[in-house]
């Protein structure tokens, strides 16, 4: 499979990412370890979580998926064949099972976040720790306008930085990224690095999909090509409705019929539901499944490092993986641009 560098770090990772957080929910440890050694012999080396995982989130589950994640390392002795990336969350203050109701980004959380996942995961170091959303107000997870007066005290950026540093200068994380950040927070991580001499972040993950296509329209992709940092397309196919199975049948099983509406609203949009007919409806004129041309797509954009993948099957997994072979033709994409000019970023 081929593999892409991240920013200007050493790590070149699958194009294809395993996401994990289905692992302690909808999949059981065995499960996980099954995913986990399909994912390898497909030429997978690149595996995300985070300490928030599984979800939905709650206190009696939190931390599973990265322990699932540490018993298969444990089981196998493969930690030294993948990049393993986890995140520590933001702050919010409905989850306080995460280190009490004042977690955030400053320096005595990512110490004790960090050194909480690396016991989870039975490792020494991870390859990329990256931020789950920021300390300041942005919006995020659906919302997508930007309110002023929803400002809140957070951790600078340069703090969060800092502390990062110390967990890097001990060896404990390798590289740095951020989640569900805006160009101009990509822009503002890279001068306080070089300000002062701080951590560079190397990658930005950020929601991107046929139904949320913000990242070419907000600037980010000129700044993470001007900056250097690569993007980590996750929610590929939108929490599974682009594969068209609750189109075809609403109460097919999936995160989006077991799981409160509340959950993820911006997917059950009815302009996400048309444009999804009509993106399926294209995929299987041209011989493909819904699901594979969503990824096939995804896999080929110039900006998109690599693409974060989530199964609850093996059977998914393997088609979320086929889909890396797929080349569009110029027709089928041209298509695909016809419909997002008219249904634009539905579930964004």
């Amino acid at each position: 499979m081929k593999k892409n560098q991240l920013g200007t770090t050493e790590l070149r990772v699958s194009r294809v990412c395993l996401g994990t957080m289905t692992f302690g929910e909808q999949n059981t440890e065995s499960d996980a370890h099954s995913q986990l050694d399909y994912a390898l012999e497909r030429g997978i080396n690149f595996i995300d979580t985070a300490e928030l995982y599984p979800v939905p989130p709650c206190g009696a589950t939190q931390g599973l998926t990265e322990r699932f994640i540490g018993s298969w390392l444990k089981k196998t002795g493969k930690r030294d064949q993948i990049v393993l990336a986890t995140k520590i969350a933001g702050p919010n203050s409905n989850q306080t099972w995460i280190r009490g109701p004042q977690h955030n980004l400053d320096a005595a959380n990512v110490r004790t976040a960090v050194e909480d996942s690396l016991r989870r995961l039975q490792t020494d170091y991870i390859d990329l720790y990256q931020l789950h959303w920021p300390s300041r107000n942005l919006p995020i997870f659906g919302a997508n306008s930007f309110n002023p007066e929803a400002e809140r005290a957070h951790v600078a950026i340069e703090e969060t930085l800092a502390a990062l540093g110390d967990m890097v200068k001990e060896g404990k994380i390798r590289h740095i990224g951020v989640s569900n950040e805006s160009a101009w927070g990509v822009c503002e991580f890279i001068k306080q690095s070089e300000m002062k001499g701080l951590p560079r972040i190397a990658t930005v993950q950020n929601l991107y999909n046929l139904t949320a296509r913000a990242f070419e329209t907000s600037l980010m992709d000129e700044a993470c090509m001007r900056t250097n940092v690569s993007l980590l397309a996750y929610s590929p196919l939108a929490f599974g409705q682009l594969s068209a199975k609750y189109i075809d049948n609403p109460k097919a099983h999936g995160r989006l019929t077991i799981y409160p509406p509340t959950w993820s609203p911006r997917y059950l949009r009815p302009a996400v539901l048309e444009a999804t007919r009509e993106y399926a409806a294209l995929a299987r004129d041209n011989g493909m499944s819904p699901a594979q041309m969503a990824l096939a797509w995804c896999y080929s954009r110039w900006f998109v490092a690599s693409t974060i993948i989530g199964a609850t099957n093996l059977d998914q997994l393997k088609e979320n993986i086929d889909a890396e072979a797929i080349t569009l033709s110029s027709e089928v994409v041209a298509a695909i641009d016809a419909i997002h000019a008219r249904i634009t970023n539905p579930g964004q």
